[in-house]
């Protein structure tokens, strides 16, 4: 096994720290704030340690990248560890951040809407079957991206590391939305997000927790910590996509769409993975986090549809459509996310077709 060896300035770390570039509809908060107006994301930053929110009725973000970096900064007030978020949890239900939360998620989810008019015929899935086919017909719609081949086949170390730092892993908080996910649930679905995250607490060993299995990955292969500010837009609107589901009650039918597809679709992602491991010389260190979730995520995903999905369905079939819509919103903040990545490292390198 040949050992991992560094690799010139590569394509991949130029997109994690140069997002700042070249167009006015992609700049950072960083750069906003230094040649335009001040960002949205660094006066709440400001007016969440001063006390001072009232200041901020009625503000709009300067840029898209600045409405998603505000909404991180607000749903981390929810979901974020407190030793994190500090005191500034306290102002989570602050009528001016309440304000400014329903407003920017308001226009997200207009745009997410809009992309769900694109789905057809995926609406009309108000029995089990015809949820559990219209789960599966999205999963396979952006199940192996571009990327995840080039990883596999191609990409050398330093590319692979800042792959990882960027995509995240395939369940970077999983563990806490599905603990939000089950709430209010029952029976068969109940139990299912109950051994799901049973799971993920590596079913009672400390060791095997898959958080604890991520710190290893990342402790092993020497993976980069990239600032929120330093992030493709693309990767912030995915990660904000938990937290708008997480802390709306009454998304819980399409977060549990969300959840589906992500197990539905992390083991052949992770295959790959391991493959490029493989390929690489990785260390031992490198292989668990990624061993688990080739080897888990096909049982969970067929379980979550089958256990989980079909008979809330069977409950609720108006929740049938909201679920697969869910999903969808996944697909489409991923197939965005990966299509950003194919475009500045693979360039030539078509998708395949879903």
């Amino acid at each position: 096994m040949t050992q991992p060896r560094p690799a010139t300035a590569t394509a991949i770390t130029t997109l994690a720290t140069t997002t700042t570039a070249t167009t006015a509809t992609d700049t950072t908060a960083i750069t906003a704030a230094a040649t335009g107006p001040r960002s949205l994301d660094d006066r709440l930053r400001s007016a969440l340690a001063s006390g001072a929110l009232p200041a901020l009725a009625g503000a709009a973000p300067v840029d898209r990248r600045d409405r998603f970096l505000t909404l991180l900064q607000i749903h981390d007030l929810h979901t974020a560890p407190l030793e994190v978020v500090g005191d500034a949890a306290r102002h989570q239900g602050h009528p001016v951040v309440a304000e400014l939360k329903l407003r920017l998620e308001s226009d997200w989810l207009a745009e997410l809407d809009l992309a769900w008019a694109t789905a057809g015929r995926l609406d009309e899935a108000t029995t089990p079957e015809r949820a559990v086919i219209a789960m599966r017909s999205v999963a396979a719609r952006d199940r192996l991206p571009a990327a995840y081949r080039w990883l596999a086949d191609t990409a050398d170390w330093e590319q692979l590391v800042q792959f990882l730092a960027l995509e995240g892993g395939p369940d970077g908080g999983f563990d806490d939305l599905v603990a939000v996910c089950q709430l209010g649930l029952v029976g068969s679905a109940k139990l299912e997000l109950a051994q799901n995250y049973w799971d993920e607490m590596g079913n009672g060993d400390p060791d095997a927790v898959h958080t604890v299995l991520h710190d290893q990955l990342v402790r092993a292969v020497g993976m980069p910590h990239i600032p929120r500010e330093q992030l493709p837009v693309e990767a912030l609107e995915r990660a904000a996509l938990g937290g708008l589901l997480a802390t709306n009650r009454w998304l819980q039918p399409e977060m549990l769409g969300a959840l589906g597809l992500l197990e539905l679709q992390a083991g052949p992602r992770c295959r790959l993975v391991l493959k490029a491991l493989d390929r690489l010389g990785a260390p031992a260190g490198a292989y668990p986090f990624y061993v688990e979730h080739a080897e888990v995520d096909p049982r969970h995903g067929k379980d979550w549809v089958e256990k989980a999905i079909a008979p809330t369905v069977a409950d609720h079939p108006d929740w049938g459509p909201r679920i697969i819509k869910g999903a969808w919103w996944r697909s489409t903040v991923n197939l965005a996310f990966f299509e950003r990545l194919r475009q500045d490292l693979l360039p030539g390198v078509e998708e395949p077709a879903a």
